[in-house]
């Protein structure tokens, strides 16, 4: 299973614009429901500062949350919406307790 975190900061008045591409994209993954797939986001108290975290394994290696239209529209301007750009930190699994399958 390969683990990818990602945390960024948006700029104060684009939090809400930032927020409602997030929901499209789990409208899509509702929608759709790629196979495996998780996938979670997270704002800390400040509003402004995201993580999202994403684990899969496909047959083919790719992540299907990056063929999502929502998402590529997420992605299209997330620099202009940024205070500090994503930071992407691919992750090795030390231990879990039904964080993936519970």
């Amino acid at each position: 299973m390969k683990i990818i975190l990602v945390r960024y900061k948006v700029k104060t008045d684009r939090a809400a614009e930032n927020i409602a591409y997030i929901n499209q994209v789990f409208a899509q993954l509702k929608a759709e429901t790629p196979s495996g797939l998780h996938y979670a986001s997270f704002t800390q108290n400040d509003g402004v500062s995201f993580v999202h975290l994403s684990a899969f394994e496909t047959p083919d290696g790719n992540n299907p949350l990056t063929a999502l239209s929502a998402f590529k529209a997420f992605g299209a301007t997330i620099k202009d919406r940024c205070e500090e750009l994503p930071l992407v930190i691919e992750l090795t699994e030390v231990g879990s307790y039904r964080f993936f399958n519970g």
